[in-house]
């Protein structure tokens, strides 16, 4: 019943938006933005803050969100389902607490318990692509591979502000540090430990899936950790054109947009001490603390992601969502960091930023410098040192 869904959406409100503002990573410069950047900008968050206002009352805006209010409430069902079947095979289940807050969730449960409010988001046009882009990454949907750390269910829905509809066939790059705040793919100093040259044909937590008819895309990963001077992120990247190639990776395509999601700070506090993160002794920045973070919300806009735990504690995994708009009609150019081949890892020198074997970090300041995992992989890899701005919602 609509009467059901007054809500609309079961998105948190999110804007990605690109920043020339900050770096992204510790040990890059701080680019500022020219009187044309900063009008050019403005122009741009009026403009979509007009074209979402006017997507909210469209009929297509609402029945989007009904499905996709029915499709989350069906997948939350589904992700509960199964990690109480992986909770009832573990040999210690007799020694767990079973008290939890699953037995009124069912798919007939009012979404707006669970959900919030309707999206009105818009990711911004990019002026860098993000630090530690990788191109050619593969096309994947579960990118956590043997890393450690909490179970994260993520899923986004991409809607064109200029038309109000789901953005289909868009594929996004997806990628975050692991549980200690090291990235894969990239030997710097830094970055964990630089003599480990093995990290450049690392591939865990990158990934890149296409959006469905409803403008959805879903990732399983595991919840970032964090590194010095960041307050704990995922970066997305959206390519459109391209075409998917033999050995599962996309190439040719045109970028239109990057950004940045985050976490509330209380759930990433619970995450923090559990065992695969508390081992990471670098220092927590804080949300409130975080240069790219703190100027978004400064303009009015909420970059957080909605989610709900899968059991009764963190442990047994997150939901989490996030709808974004975007203006498909853009395409931009990057300059990758590192580009994944059949050999593997190939760094790109030109791009400025870390990369390849034996290469340096960012230029000044202090780069994550967790543990990172011994060993090569297969998948993504990459560096660079240009700045990312983070999601951000109208």
């Amino acid at each position: 019943m609509v009467s059901s869904f007054k809500f609309l959406a079961v998105a948190a409100t999110a804007t990605l938006a690109l920043t020339g503002f900050a770096s992204a990573h510790p040990g890059e410069h701080h680019a500022t933005r020219s009187l044309a950047e900063v009008a050019q900008r403005r122009l741009f968050k009026a403009n979509a803050h007009r074209s979402l206002k006017a997507c909210a009352n469209s009929a297509q805006h609402r029945a989007l969100q009904e499905r996709a209010a029915a499709r989350r409430q069906a997948k939350l069902f589904e992700l509960r389902q199964e990690q109480q079947r992986r909770r009832l095979s573990l040999d210690d289940v007799l020694n767990k607490s079973h008290k939890s807050n699953l037995t009124d969730i069912t798919p007939s449960v009012d979404p707006s318990t669970l959900f919030g409010s309707t999206p009105q988001c818009v990711l911004e046009p990019e002026v860098t692509q993000g630090p530690y882009y990788v191109k050619g990454e593969l096309i994947r949907n579960d990118i956590r591979e043997e890393q450690p750390g909490i179970d994260l269910y993520a899923e986004l829905q991409i809607i064109d502000v200029n038309t109000c509809e789901p953005v289909a066939d868009y594929y996004f790059d997806f990628w975050h540090c692991n549980s200690t705040g090291v990235y894969s793919g990239i030997v710097a100093g830094g970055n964990g430990d630089k003599s480990d040259l093995t990290n450049i044909n690392t591939t865990f937590h990158r990934g890149l899936a296409p959006t469905d008819e409803n403008g959805i895309v879903q990732f399983t990963t595991k919840f970032p950790g964090h590194y010095t001077s960041r307050a704990t992120h995922i970066h997305i990247l959206s390519n459109h054109g391209g075409e998917v190639l033999s050995n599962n990776t996309y190439a040719g395509s045109s970028v239109s947009s990057v950004g940045q999601l985050f976490f509330d700070q209380d759930l990433i506090t619970e995450v923090e001490k559990t065992e695969a993160y508390a081992v990471n002794k670098q220092e927590l920045t804080t949300n409130a603390d975080d240069g790219i973070l703190s100027e978004e919300t400064a303009s009015g806009f909420d970059p957080v992601m909605q989610y709900v735990y899968l059991g009764s504690s963190v442990e047994d995994g997150i939901f989490a969502w996030v709808s974004v708009g975007i203006d498909a009609s853009l395409s931009k150019s990057v300059n990758p960091a590192a580009t994944w081949t059949a050999n593997g890892g190939v760094a790109n020198q030109s791009s400025g930023g870390a990369g390849g074997p034996g290469g340096a970090g960012g230029p000044g300041g202090q780069p994550p410098n967790g543990t990172p995992p011994s060993g090569s992989g297969s998948g993504d890899v990459g560096a660079t040192s240009a700045p990312v701005p983070s999601c951000r919602s109208t």
